[in-house]
């Protein structure tokens, strides 16, 4: 079993700056894909950025420029850097991971951009 917990979420003015972590414990052995999700209210949960275990990282359209993910594999960590933060990117933040085909899901965190 793996266990993700996120921390870093919180209330910034739009223009500012937030850095979420998600460490992961438990069985991390062959841990694959981490990336993180967010979900605003009345909508889908969309993919934000993701990162192989090899480095390779995707983004979402929306955030391209102005997030980062960083995986620090030694600490089992996965980050995302986010700056200039706009109030669109108001939502749940969700840590994902893949581990043997099977899906885990932190339990969220809120980050709230206030214009």
């Amino acid at each position: 079993q793996v266990q993700l917990v996120e921390s870093g979420g919180g209330l910034v003015q739009a223009g500012g700056s937030l850095r979420l972590s998600c460490a992961a414990s438990g069985t991390i052995f062959r841990l694959n894909v981490m990336a993180w999700y967010r979900q605003a209210p009345g909508k889908q949960r969309e993919l934000v950025a993701r990162i192989s275990s090899s480095g390779t990282t995707n983004y979402a359209d929306s955030v391209k420029g102005r997030f980062t993910i960083e995986r620090d594999s030694n600490k089992n960590t996965v980050y995302l850097q986010m700056n200039s933060l706009k109030p669109e990117d108001t939502a749940v933040y969700y840590c994902y991971a893949i581990r043997m085909e099977v899906v885990h899901w932190g339990q969220g965190t809120q980050v709230t951009v206030s214009s």
